[in-house]
């Protein structure tokens, strides 16, 4: 599709183009914040529950592949952040159903991603945790499919969420497994 073509039907196959959004520039940036705000609301509900998370993990078995505790907070820190430009870029594009379902999907997602850490780290439910996690996973995949559709860029700012959380689940599965004892 060509550029003049894409701006009448409000197609964008590359992500990059302006979809016209009858926002002002102060609304959308106010928006940009809300979707921010959204994201990391989701990683403080987290971080309630990993409050004491450090000398837990500790106490662990880990696998030799294991990041060390530091790696976890600015990764999360970057991956919350894409999130919210994600959705923000989603919320802007038009509303359509397609785009409330996208944003749906989304605000589902951030739901499991915080309640894993409660399972995890303030509940020691390794099993309720790696289902959690799987379920979180098909989640990711699922709002990248609807965000990239609407957005391209959207869907390809969560790929590295997604990467993440599976790696997360191979981390949450092998600690587990290798200390059933106290996550059962």
């Amino acid at each position: 599709m060509t550029a003049p073509a894409q701006q009448l039907s409000g197609h964008d196959t590359t992500g990059l183009a302006h979809h016209g959004s009858p926002w002002s520039k102060p609304k959308q940036f106010a928006g940009l914040l809300v979707w921010l705000a959204i994201s990391f609301v989701a990683a403080g509900v987290g971080a309630m529950a990993s409050i004491r998370a450090a000398p837990f993990y500790a106490q662990l078995v880990q696998p030799s592949w294991a990041p060390p505790p530091s790696v976890f907070g600015p990764v999360w820190t970057i991956l919350y952040a894409l999130m919210g430009i994600a959705a923000w870029l989603v919320w802007r594009a038009d509303s359509s159903r397609a785009t409330g379902a996208a944003l749906s999907l989304f605000l589902l997602q951030l739901a499991f991603n915080a309640l894993w850490t409660w399972l995890f780290f303030a509940w020691n439910q390794g099993a309720l945790a790696f289902a959690d996690i799987m379920l979180l996973w098909l989640l990711v995949i699922a709002t990248l499919v609807c965000f990239w559709r609407i957005r391209p860029l959207a869907g390809a700012l969560l790929i590295p969420y997604l990467l993440w959380v599976s790696f997360a689940a191979a981390l949450n599965f092998s600690l587990w497994q290798l200390n059933a004892q106290v996550l059962g």
